[in-house]
């Protein structure tokens, strides 16, 4: 017997703690930022987790490299997470901070290959997002297994899976 996937609508609170659930168990990101000429770029940043602040996404940055150029031209950026079963996009502005007690706060050692001086170098910044939307998909744990198991079924029967109508899976959040 096959299960079937029924829809659930969950209240904009609760895609909120369905995202900040997900997004805690990722050390990495991919920023996107525009480039001077209107494309894309993306990089690898590691997310440096702020528990006192659960709207926003930090980085650190340095303040001379190609993407602050690009910040200070355009901050609209784009935050993408990933693993095996989940997905986050999250939308948002970015700025930049040079707050002492904030880099003190959210120090790693492992940003040391970055910022050779520690966090007194005078060049290390941490970068901001503050999200105005984002979107989920989560395939994982018991839920993803059902998920997934749904996605199968309708694959097997020539049906178009209604993947979309769980919320618990997939939302967009307006932040």
């Amino acid at each position: 017997m096959f299960y079937c996937m029924s829809t659930t609508t969950l209240t904009e609170s609760e895609k909120r703690e369905r995202l900040k659930q997900l997004m805690v168990d990722f050390d990495t990101a991919m920023l996107v930022t525009r480039t001077e000429d209107g494309g894309l770029r993306s990089r690898p940043l590691s997310i440096a987790h702020n528990e006192d602040d659960q709207e926003g996404l930090y980085f650190s940055t340095a303040i001379d490299s190609p993407k602050v150029s690009e910040l200070e031209a355009d901050p609209r950026v784009n935050v993408c997470m990933q693993d095996k079963r989940r997905f986050v996009s999250v939308t948002g502005v970015a700025r930049l901070v040079k707050d002492r007690a904030l880099i003190d706060k959210l120090w790693s050692e492992a940003w040391k290959v970055w910022f050779p001086r520690g966090k007194d170098d005078p060049t290390l910044r941490i970068l901001v997002v503050e999200p105005s939307e984002a979107a989920y998909w989560d395939a994982s744990g018991v839920e993803g297994v059902k998920y997934l198991f749904g996605m199968a079924k309708a694959y097997v029967t020539g049906t178009k899976a209604n993947s979309d109508d769980d919320e618990r899976h997939v939302a967009r959040v307006k932040l």
